[in-house]
Parts: C-alpha cells; structure tokens; sequence
C-alpha cells in the first residue's frame, strides 16, 4: 500500500515537472501565432500600395503620393498645351509652346498625301465639303433625295472678307463659297506633316477644327500662305484666324517658322485674352463682327456694282470657267475611272474635272449615288 502511495506520489509529481514548463511555454505559443498572423496581414498591404496609403500607413506615405501625382503637373501648364489640351487656353501661351524651325522642303508633297479629297472621314453618309458648308451656312436647302446631305443654297457670312454671300451649287456658282484649310496642306507638310502616318492626315484634311467655309477668291489668294504672308482682310477676324491656326498645328504636333511667329504675335497683341477655339466653325462673337462688316460692306456696294456677295459670286465665275482648260494633264473617261483612281467626287477647278462628267452640271462630277 505504502508502495502504491509512493507510486501515486511519484507519477503526481512527474506530471507537476511537465505541467510548470508547458504552462509558462504556452504564453510564447500563444503569442507567437499573434506576431505572425499580424506580419502575414501586413504583407499584402505592402504589396498594395493603394490599400496601404488608405488604410495603415501614416502622413508620410501620403506625402510621397501626393509627391508623385503633383510631379507631372508642370507638363499639364498651358506652356506645355498640346492636343485638344490646348483648346480653351491663351492663343499667346499655345505659340509659345509650339517649336520654331525652318521650313521643311515642299519635295514629295501633293494632295494625294493626305487621302481623298472631302472623304467622308466620319462615316455620316455625306461628304466633308457639304457637311462644312452645312454647318457654316444659315437659309439651307438640300438636294432631294440626298437625305439633307447636298447642299444647294445658303447664305454665308464670309468670315475672311466680312461680307455676305448667296451661295448657289452650280458649275459656274459653286465657287463663291469655297472650304479653306485654315493650315493649309502644303504648310502642314511643311512643318511636320511629313512625320505623320497616313490617317493622320487624313483626318488631319478632313477635320472640321481646321475647316471653314470661306469666299472663294478670298480663299485662292490665300493658296498656301501662312500668317506671315497673308492674313484675311476682314481685320475683326483676324485674332480667331491665328488662334485656331495655332490650335491645329497644336493639335498635330506641328510647327511654325519664326516669321510665322512674329506675324501671329502681331494679330494677338490687339487681343491678348484671345484663346485657341474649342470647336470647328467661326465663334459667336466673330459671326457677330463679321456681320456687322457685311452689313458695312453691303450700303457701301449699293451704290456701285449691286451687294457684296454679287460681285463675290461674279468674282468667283472664272476659276470655274477655266476648270476644263485648268486641268488638262488630268484626263478620265468616265467616272468610273475617277472612282477607281480614288477622287470621286471631283470639284470644279480640281484636276481631272470636266463638265462631261457632272451631268447635273452643278460643279459637282462623279457624286456618290444617294
């Protein structure tokens, strides 16, 4: 019995020497399992960056966020305006923006380098040109059957020249009113066209933001001019003109000469708060300017010769007559040789024209059928 007591006493006291050292081990157990899970939950988070700036990490991890996305700020000033960007902003700030060189050599250039005339880039059924005419015109009317695409009439307050003109489709009327290329091609080419890829100019062509319907001979004068060499007469247009030139060549990384410059710096000094246009077409305020011309310009004419956009649309008749004569080292047969060659429609005055093609004798040859 004594022994069995012994026993009892011995195994008790055994289990007691096990039981003291798991107890005080089992707070290291306990808490080790804390410090991992709290090291693993932290991980992830460090991976993150976006979870750890939000949820755990403190001022300064803040301070190196708002570091990086402040950093790129200086390139978003109105100095570095480029693109779209730069609609809205200072015309004076856009110029200065943009890169001064040389003139390029004209070498390689034709119209043929930036696709086909008056495509219908924005695949709206209808062409450039009469979508321009469309949006720039009041008193529209619409060839039947075109679905409101041809236009046939319309009254133009001519932003260039600041008068009105009654603009009539035809082959010896539909020259009155021209589409002008505010940068022309050939100066696009010439200062950094050259670097853009084929849809670009295209688009670049064919882009409202570049367009405006303009007095024919107005327009002919002006060939491919820039700022330096011609400006239009009508001297209350004079600031937008320059400033959407700046926005197009903004827009599409091109540059100006350092005579092209000073010209357009000239214009901008009398209107300092002038901005690079937001949209294609002239602004309320110009419309306004050029109207108040137009009317001028009309009781001045009244006496002489008839109105303003008579003699505009006289003017206008002899490109028109000598389109046939003007384009003889451009010959087709047919239409069909005019669409296979990519040209159609072709305008009075275009090569290739001829009046054996326009049927309708409106000015217009080879028009795709509506």
């Amino acid at each position: 019995m004594l022994h069995s007591k012994k026993f009892w006493i011995a195994v008790l006291a055994f289990l007691l020497l096990i039981a003291i050292p798991q107890c005080s081990g089992g707070t290291k157990s306990d808490t080790q399992p804390t410090a991992e899970a709290s090291a693993s939950s932290s991980s992830p988070e460090s991976s993150e960056p976006t979870d750890t700036a939000s949820s755990s990490t403190p001022a300064p991890a803040d301070t190196d966020t708002a570091t990086t996305d402040a950093a790129p700020a200086p390139e978003n000033t109105a100095a570095a305006a480029s693109g779209d960007a730069a609609q809205g902003t200072l015309a004076t700030t856009v110029l200065d923006a943009l890169p001064v060189k040389g003139r390029a050599p004209k070498t390689g250039y034709s119209r043929d380098q930036f696709g086909q005339a008056w495509s219908d880039v924005d695949h709206n059924g209808c062409d450039t040109r009469n979508d321009i005419l469309k949006r720039d015109m009041t008193n529209v009317t619409f060839k039947s059957g075109t679905h409101d695409c041809v236009v046939l009439t319309g009254t133009l307050d001519d932003p260039y020249t600041g008068t009105t003109i009654q603009f009539q489709r035809g082959q010896g009327t539909s020259t009155a009113v021209q589409i002008d290329h505010v940068v022309a091609l050939s100066d696009a080419w010439q200062t950094g066209a050259q670097q853009l890829s084929s849809d670009q100019r295209l688009q670049l062509a064919n882009d409202p933001y570049n367009l405006l319907a303009v007095d024919g001979p107005a327009n002919e004068q002006k060939s491919d001019s820039d700022a330096a060499s011609w400006l239009p007469s009508n001297t209350a247009f004079r600031c937008e003109y320059v400033a959407r030139q700046i926005g197009v060549k903004s827009k599409y990384s091109l540059w100006v000469t350092q005579g092209e410059k000073s010209a357009m710096q000239t214009v901008l000094s009398s209107c300092p708060t002038q901005t690079v246009p937001t949209d294609g077409g002239v602004s309320q305020g110009a419309k306004v300017a050029t109207a108040a011309a137009a009317q001028n310009s009309t009781a001045q004419a009244s006496s002489g010769s008839g109105s303003g956009s008579n003699s505009g649309a006289a003017a206008a008749q002899q490109p028109a007559q000598t389109a046939d004569s003007g384009s003889s080292d451009v010959y087709y047969g047919s239409c069909s040789d005019v669409r296979a060659a990519g040209k159609a429609p072709l305008y009075a005055g275009q090569p290739g024209y001829r009046s054996g093609l326009d049927r309708d004798h409106d000015g217009v040859a080879c028009e795709a059928k509506k």
